[in-house]
């Protein structure tokens, strides 16, 4: 009976300086791969159904989803403010290709964009939804200065009320 709590105790202390020794290992890394953003490529079908173009609105539709993201530059992962940003998607209200499910909005000044639109419904068996950055829309605001990347983020389940994405940006 003595020898089980001096196991024990060097079985904790061993435990313990592997897992200290673990987590110095594993901050390096983490810490390395801060100092740069790794881009956002362009998702296939992710242009599915874009309209150039599309206006700035408040919202589309009657609302009721929430899309948002952040955009950011690579170089430094700092916030871009002012860039334009496209949604669309097949909602509970109209089909992607339909011009009332498109709208655009800009980013504020940490970057943030977000937009409210009808639920976002499966098409094709899968629930997604759509958005681009693209620079030559983006020019017209002062922006354009940057690569374009269109997304097709997949939601986890077609019952999730918002869609959060990464845009991180390489100068053209």
């Amino acid at each position: 009976m003595p020898r089980f709590p001096s196991d024990r105790r060097r079985f904790l202390s061993l435990g313990s300086g592997a897992l200290l020794a673990t987590a110095g290992t594993l901050a390096v890394p983490a810490l390395a791969s801060s100092a740069g953003v790794q881009a956002t490529p362009t998702m296939r079908g992710g242009a599915n159904n874009y309209r150039p173009g599309a206006p700035i609105v408040e919202r589309i539709g009657g609302g009721g989803f929430t899309m948002s993201g952040r955009v950011r530059r690579a170089s430094d992962g700092a916030p871009l403010a002012g860039r334009r940003i496209q949604m669309w998607a097949h909602t509970t209200e109209g089909h992607e290709r339909d011009a009332r499910s498109h709208g655009a909005t800009l980013t504020n000044a940490e970057g943030l964009f977000e937009m409210d639109m009808p639920q976002i419904v499966p098409a094709f068996g899968q629930a997604h939804g759509h958005l681009a950055y693209d620079a030559d829309e983006d020019a017209a605001f002062g922006g354009g200065e940057f690569e374009t990347v269109f997304l097709r983020p997949l939601m986890a389940s077609s019952s999730d009320t918002s869609l959060f994405v990464d845009f991180v940006l390489v100068p053209a």
